[in-house]
C-alpha cells in the first residue's frame, strides 16, 4: 500500500510526498508586467514551509495576449523568468519540489480580477484582442443579458506555430528559473481545451474536425515543451476530465483516457485531472468532497500507459488525502482550497497520520506538529 507521505518518483525527480499544492491564480501582479512579486514568493514559500511535496506555481502566461487578466503571472520574457528564480531556490530549500503551469488564456483572456467583478475588459479599457479556435467570444452575463468578451480572432497557422514557440521558450525560462516540474495548462476552457472541445472548436482541417485534429494542438504543445525539458524532470498535463455537457457533443471522460495514452507515448509523466471551464454551465450540479475523482479514475482505467495521474478538487482533510493514495485511485492528491486555508495543511497532516517520522519540517516549527 502506498501512504500519502511515500515519495513519487518521476524520472529521475523525487517528489518527497503525494501532496501538491495546486496553481491557483493570485492575479497579483500589480505593476502589469507579469513580474513576480513579494506577494507570490511568499505565497509559494510558505506552502513549501508547510509540507506540500509539490508547490505549483498559478497559470503562468507564455505569451502577453494569453493572461486571462492584466495581473497575471507571465513567463514571456528573461526578467520575468528571473523573478521567479529566488522563489524556486527557497522552495527546493524547504524540501519541495518546484513546479510550474504554463498557460495560454485563449478567448477567456482580457478580463478583470474575480474581486474587481471578473467582466471582460475590451481594446478600449485596457483589455486586448484575444485569439481561440474559433471567432466566437466568451460569452459574459451582465444582469441577466448576455455579453460578448473582447473580439477572438480565429487563429491561423501563423498564431498556432507563434504559440508552439511560446510555450516552449516560456518552458526553456522555466527551466533556467530552477523549477522541476512543468505542467502544461489543458483546462478550464482556456486555449488547449478550446481547441480538445468540439464545444468551442468547430474548424476543419488539422487542427479540428475528429479527435485527432482536435488533439493535435495539446500534443504539440506538450512535444515541445518535452524537448527543452531535461530528461531527468518530468512534465505535466492537466485536463478537464469532461466538460459536464451531456446534451450535446463535448470533451469527455472516455477521450480523456485516450489522450493521457497519446501523452504518455510523447513524454508526459503525469495527468492532473480537473473539470469543467469550457462554457457557462460547463461545472457539475453538485461539488462535493472528491468530486473529480472518478473522473482521475475513469482516466487510469481508460487508459493502456502507464502514466501516473493526479486528482483535485474537494480535498480538505488529510483522512480524504490519504485515502485517494492509499487505495490506488490516484498517485497524486492535489489541494488547492485547503491550502489556501491552511498553508500549513501538510504539515498538519503528518502530524494527524502520524506520518512525522517520514516527515522532518523545519526546525524552526517541529514544536507545533509534534516533529
Amino acid at each position: 500500500m502506498t501512504d500519502l507521505f511515500d515519495p513519487l518518483e518521476l524520472r529521475d525527480t523525487t517528489v518527497p510526498n503525494r501532496l501538491m499544492v495546486s496553481p491557483m491564480c493570485q492575479y497579483s501582479c500589480e505593476a502589469r508586467d507579469g513580474r513576480a512579486t513579494e506577494w507570490h514568493h511568499v505565497h509559494l514559500g510558505s506552502r513549501a514551509v508547510g509540507g506540500a511535496g509539490l508547490v505549483m506555481a498559478e497559470a503562468t502566461a507564455v505569451e502577453k495576449r494569453g493572461r486571462i487578466t492584466p495581473e497575471d503571472l507571465g513567463i514571456w520574457n528573461d526578467d520575468q523568468a528571473d523573478a521567479l528564480a529566488r522563489t524556486t531556490r527557497f522552495v527546493k530549500e524547504q524540501g519541495a519540489v518546484p513546479g510550474i503551469q504554463l498557460a495560454h488564456a485563449g478567448r477567456k483572456a482580457s478580463k478583470s480580477r474575480p474581486w474587481e467583478g471578473s467582466g471582460p475588459l475590451y481594446p478600449d479599457d485596457g483589455g486586448w484582442e484575444v485569439i481561440g479556435p474559433s471567432g466566437e467570444p466568451w460569452p459574459y452575463e451582465d444582469d441577466g443579458e448576455r455579453v460578448d468578451g473582447p473580439p477572438t480572432r480565429e487563429m491561423d497557422q501563423g498564431d498556432i506555430e507563434q504559440v508552439i514557440d511560446s510555450f516552449r521558450s516560456a518552458a526553456e525560462r522555466a527551466r533556467d528559473a530552477g523549477f522541476e516540474v512543468a505542467e502544461v495548462h489543458a483546462a478550464h476552457g482556456y486555449l488547449l481545451h478550446e481547441f480538445l472541445s468540439p464545444v468551442t472548436n468547430h474548424r476543419e482541417g488539422d487542427y479540428g474536425g475528429d479527435f485527432e485534429g482536435r488533439t493535435r494542438l495539446t500534443r504539440e504543445v506538450t512535444e515541445a515543451v518535452r524537448e527543452v525539458w531535461p530528461d531527468g524532470k518530468p512534465v505535466f498535463v492537466r485536463i478537464s476530465g469532461t466538460d459536464w455537457f451531456d446534451d450535446r457533443e463535448s470533451w469527455t471522460a472516455e477521450q480523456s483516457a485516450r489522450l493521457a495514452d497519446r501523452l504518455a507515448g510523447i513524454g508526459a509523466d503525469l495527468v492532473d485531472v480537473s473539470s469543467g471551464g469550457i462554457a457557462p454551465g460547463s461545472w457539475p450540479e453538485q461539488v462535493g468532497p472528491n468530486y473529480q475523482l472518478p473522473l482521475a479514475e475513469t482516466v487510469r482505467e481508460g487508459s493502456e500507459s502507464d502514466i501516473a495521474i493526479g486528482t483535485v478538487g474537494g480535498i480538505t482533510t488529510p483522512e480524504q488525502a490519504q485515502a485517494v493514495v492509499a487505495n490506488g485511485r490516484a498517485d497524486l492528491a492535489i489541494v488547492g482550497r485547503q491550502f489556501l486555508r491552511d498553508p500549513y495543511f501538510g504539515l498538519r497532516a503528518a502530524d494527524a497520520l502520524e506520518a512525522t517520522d517520514e516527515v522532518t519540517g523545519p526546525p524552526q516549527y517541529r514544536r507545533a506538529f509534534g516533529f
